[in-house]
């Protein structure tokens, strides 16, 4: 029996792409004939999968596990095997978020949606990496579902940190970080009002840093530049990192006093997780997956207003006794995660469908 990994898109140090290594690695080691395949590999990973073109016929006595994120042509082939079929599903964010700013994104989340729909028949047990996009495939029409957390690898995060940003950046500057792609549902446009509130009526030594890719989405990227312009935020004020490498990433969680997030879609959100790790209290906006990653740590908001998040912040770094609170809250938490066995719990999923 084989059981194989299918997605359209093989990246390292993307959290889909690890998930798909690290569930490689488990099976392989557990006595399975296991292999990725995938429509686009980065050079690196290519002793790890082959090309989709090469992907064997399979037999009913096999698995294959479909990762779907983003609508591919794999969306047909899966639907013509014969193997029984596993799908993990990690979310597309609505269409509407990039109407403003993207025809064609707009089309491919469309696209995505109606793809994942047209799946439901087809597939034997639709896994979730958040127990919200697993009530999302319940509502479409999957009958057999259930959550599989992303793997998190947390050796990555125990790289030595890049030594210039800490001298860049740890100041006398409160530093409010966020952490994720630079595209409208996460809604960064909240944090920069937040950072001149903060600004101008508690202290001007304040500093907002937003580390991920500036390039998925320039329209977007572009308005917030606007944005900070007029509200006269100088780069000493707001800084854009655009992708880093884990070293720099690392770095500017040890030098982070706070991580806000006021994304209004996640499927799952793995710099709440991140955020965990490095003991950087966070303030998150109730919404989608972040409830549920969050559980019962940091401080969930149900609110935009910008002078409350502004003196929220300003108490969370002015008073030792609350931070404390707040990080023992979310090493509690991430020791739940730490816990998961997700080797066994895809076993027990396995032997469910042989």
């Amino acid at each position: 029996m084989r059981i194989d990994q299918i997605l359209p898109a093989f990246h390292r140090g993307d959290a889909i792409g690890d998930t798909a290594l690290h569930i490689k690695k488990f099976l392989n080691s557990s006595g399975f004939s296991s292999n990725i395949y995938s429509l686009t590999i980065d050079d690196e990973l290519l002793s790890e999968a082959d090309f989709f073109s090469n992907f064997p016929p399979t037999s009913s006595s096999d698995i294959v596990i479909f990762h779907f994120a983003l609508p591919s042509p794999l969306t047909d082939e899966i639907k013509k095997m014969s193997a029984k079929k596993i799908m993990i599903y990690h979310n597309i964010t609505p269409a509407e978020f990039f109407a403003d700013y993207s025809a064609e994104m707009t089309r491919i989340a469309i696209e995505g949606r109606k793809q994942l729909s047209s799946l439901a028949e087809f597939i034997d047990l639709a896994l979730a990496d958040s127990e919200f996009n697993r009530q999302e495939l319940e509502e479409i029409g999957y009958k057999n579902t259930a959550v599989f957390p992303l793997f998190v690898d947390f050796n990555k995060y125990k790289k030595k940190e890049n030594p210039i940003i800490e001298k860049l950046f740890d100041d006398e500057r409160v530093n409010i970080l966020f952490v994720g792609r630079i595209v409208p549902n996460k809604k960064i446009e909240d944090n920069i009002k937040v950072l001149f509130y903060y600004k101008k009526y508690i202290s001007p030594l304040v500093r907002l840093i937003v580390v991920g890719k500036t390039t998925s989405l320039p329209e977007y990227y572009y308005s917030l530049i606007r944005l900070a312009d007029e509200f006269l935020l100088t780069n000493e004020d707001i800084v854009f990192t655009g992708h880093v490498p884990d070293e720099e990433l690392i770095a500017y969680y040890r030098i982070a006093d706070v991580f806000l997030s006021l994304s209004e879609h996640e499927g799952f959100c793995l710099p709440l997780i991140e955020s965990m790790f490095f003991d950087v209290p966070i303030i998150a906006y109730n919404c989608t997956a972040v409830p549920y990653t969050l559980g019962n740590a940091g401080i969930l908001v149900n609110t935009k207003d910008v002078s409350f998040l502004g003196e929220l912040i300003h108490y969370m770094v002015s008073n030792k006794e609350f931070r404390e609170k707040i990080i023992n809250s979310q090493r509690k938490r991430l020791e739940e995660f730490r816990k998961q066995d997700l080797g066994k719990t895809l076993l027990e999923y396995i032997n469910k469908l042989k």
